[in-house]
């Protein structure tokens, strides 16, 4: 169905398995689709460009979701990623401009480079403990961004991952610390000053104000 322009609804029912690269990929009049409980998968592209796309809901049954599967989705305000997703593919929802809310389910293991680069109107962010990795750039521009809670289980963030988040004022975590020092900038031109809340007694971390961390030069670390 690439580049139906009058393609206003799909539906996959109950008997597609898959729906593969570039299913849907430039149906700018798609404004829904009901992604049948069946599916298992969601291809490369499979919705990218689909401008006119409010809203998604990813049934349990997918495990995975493709390399910029709602890339440019401009009209998507929100995301509901079903529980037994594993990994969200890099640029999943790149430049998803609208995108005010998503739950990433506690199945999630991986998070890919640039996963939700330009979502714009994100304003906060929970990473379950599921989460093992979160590549580059996999926040960068998330411009109204203000806070984001980073489950225990990181155990490596890609360079830049928060990069440009302007106001992000508050970031929950509970890894070592350097786990946040083996990234390049991770909080490079988010906000001044970057409030970092880590349980007391996490490897690494000192109590104080004014330090520089992941590319940001004043950084204040309360132990909670």
């Amino acid at each position: 169905f690439r580049s139906c322009n009058n393609l206003a609804t799909a539906s996959t029912g109950n008997y597609i398995t898959s729906i593969g690269d570039n299913a849907f990929n430039g149906c700018n009049s798609l404004t829904s689709a009901n992604i049948g409980n069946s599916v298992t998968s969601i291809g490369n592209n499979a919705f990218t460009l689909c401008t006119s796309l409010t809203s998604i809901i990813i049934p349990n049954s997918v495990t995975s979701l493709g390399n910029r599967a709602f890339s440019s989705c401009n009209s998507m305000t929100s995301a509901t990623i079903g529980n037994s997703v594993t990994s969200i593919g890099d640029n999943a929802f790149n430049g998803c401009s609208s995108l005010t809310s998503v739950t990433i389910p506690n199945s999630v293991t991986s998070l890919g480079n640039s996963a939700f680069d330009y979502c714009i109107s994100l304003t906060s962010i929970t990473i379950p403990n599921s989460v093992t990795s979160i590549g580059n750039t996999a926040f960068n521009n998330c411009s109204s961004l203000t806070s984001a809670t980073i489950g225990n289980s990181v155990t490596s963030i890609g360079s830049l991952a928060f990069i440009n988040c302007t106001v992000l004022a508050t970031v929950d975590l509970s890894m070592p610390k350097s786990v946040i020092d083996g990234a390049a900038n991770i909080f490079l031109n988010t906000a001044s000053p970057l409030t970092l809340n880590v349980p007391t007694g996490t490897t690494g971390w000192t109590a104080g104000t004014g330090q520089s961390i992941g590319g940001n030069t004043n950084v204040t670390v309360n132990l909670v």
